[in-house]
């Protein structure tokens, strides 16, 4: 589980506009607890990520220097704006231990 995302302070993306552009993370990677929608297959955690990480691997997968079929197509319908509040959300996720 986890508790309610602060707001971006820091100007790096939109938490609230992250929240609603995320959606379609949350099957595969399942936030809520790491566990994702298709278990026969591993998933990486992103609830809590490092806001860089995750704004370097989007933009990774939309250019081509990340090869996952999925993940391509996902970053490569995203705009920067759209990766920026996606990590933005993902990254102020905080996960109970």
């Amino acid at each position: 589980m986890f508790a309610t995302p602060a707001l971006a302070q820091d100007g790096k993306g939109d938490v609230n506009e992250g929240r609603l552009k995320a959606y379609t993370c949350m099957g595969c990677h399942g936030i809520t607890g790491w566990k994702n929608a298709y278990p026969s297959y591993h998933v990486p955690r992103v609830a809590g990520q490092s806001y860089d990480y995750l704004v370097a691997a989007l933009t990774g997968y939309q250019n081509g220097e990340r090869n996952h079929p999925t993940m391509r197509a996902q970053g490569e319908s995203l705009s920067e704006a759209d990766i920026r509040d996606i990590a933005a959300f993902l990254s102020s996720l905080k996960v109970a231990e």
